[in-house]
């Protein structure tokens, strides 16, 4: 194993801490226990929006906390949930008189320790789950896993929340934009998590891992390693069946990548999704390209696509200035 380490432990604090430097004109690191705040306060009655995960996706989710988004963000060791202790001082810190909105990818752990945290709140608070992994049938015995249409939740979700929505308001819209979302991702190589110290999983050299999730996990299915175009097709077609866009439906189209792979294919991605899409009449209205929910230095990228109305294009394109999403 390569990494630019210290060491296993240290990883995260030093990382944290660095993170806090190159952003402290918008955010703050809270130490004990980690998590990471807004630097300038909200005004009073604005719905706090808060959520998190295992460390190694960045920059979800730290990297989306500021303005137009996140409220706070709760980081936990690589791939391991963040801690109830965390998530209920995150909540104490940015209540704002208008409760809190936790939300929350579906993952067992993460969904246990926010329940948790949930029920020793005092104040007002709703949660929205993700669930926009396609990979998995909608009656899976744990429901889909929340993958990157977690960004697209917490933007539409954290517009709305800057604009003055309600708790139900914003709960309900985070409800919406899930039901909306549907995603799906390729690896063609495993991650190494610092701990273990080699890959999660083997894979061959003309191998691909198709419906992988963002914990160095195995997809559904190893496929052989084949073009760009025949790729893309599969994970368009597994989401074009789930959401069923019509013709002349506008949507929002994000190629993410998993850590790994260059700009360059990313784009090519972009390219060939947007094409099938066009063909089959369904209009590209906003995008988004990017390492934005990562899985350490997996080499693969998933596609993200969101049923867009006026209200939600409307609310995507609103201001927002954290340290990875800026416009």
């Amino acid at each position: 194993m390569k990494k630019i380490i210290n060491g296993v432990e240290s990883l995260l604090e030093e990382s944290l801490n660095g993170f806090a430097k190159a952003h402290s004109d918008i955010i703050q690191l809270n130490r004990q226990p980690h998590f990471v705040t807004r630097k300038q306060q909200t005004k009073a009655g604005k719905v706090a929006l808060i959520s998190g995960g295992g460390s190694g996706h960045e920059p979800l989710h730290t990297g989306l906390v500021g303005s137009g988004m996140l409220d706070a963000a709760c980081p936990g060791q690589i791939f391991t949930s963040p801690t109830p202790d965390q998530m209920m001082a995150a909540a104490e810190a940015v209540e704002n008189e208008a409760g809190v909105l936790f939300i929350v990818k579906n993952y067992a752990g993460d969904v246990m320790n926010f329940e948790i945290a949930a029920e020793m709140l005092d104040c007002q608070h709703q949660t929205v789950l993700v669930t926009d992994d396609v990979s998995l049938p909608k009656d899976h015995s744990t429901g889909r896993r929340g993958v990157a249409g977690t960004l697209i939740v917490e933007k539409i979700v954290g517009a709305a929340a800057e604009a003055g929505a309600t708790l139900l308001e914003c709960k309900a819209l985070g409800e919406r934009v899930n039901d909306n979302t549907a995603s799906m991702g390729v690896a063609l190589t495993s991650c190494t998590v610092p701990a273990l110290g080699q890959p999660t999983f083997e894979i061959g050299d003309n191998e691909i891992e198709m419906g992988v999730g963002i914990h160095g996990e195995r997809g559904r299915e190893p496929m052989d390693l084949t073009s760009a175009s025949d790729i893309v097709e599969h994970l368009v077609t597994a989401i074009d069946a789930d959401l069923k866009p019509q013709a002349g439906q506008k949507i929002l189209l994000h190629v993410n990548g998993f850590g790994a792979t260059p700009a360059m294919e990313l784009y090519l991605v972009y390219e060939l999704a947007a094409e099938l899409w066009q063909q089959r009449g369904v209009e590209v209205e906003r995008s988004l390209v990017g390492n934005y929910t990562t899985s350490l230095d997996m080499a693969g990228c998933s596609i993200t696509v969101t049923l867009l109305d006026d209200e939600l294009t409307q609310l995507w394109d609103a201001p927002v200035h954290t340290a990875n999403l800026r416009w």
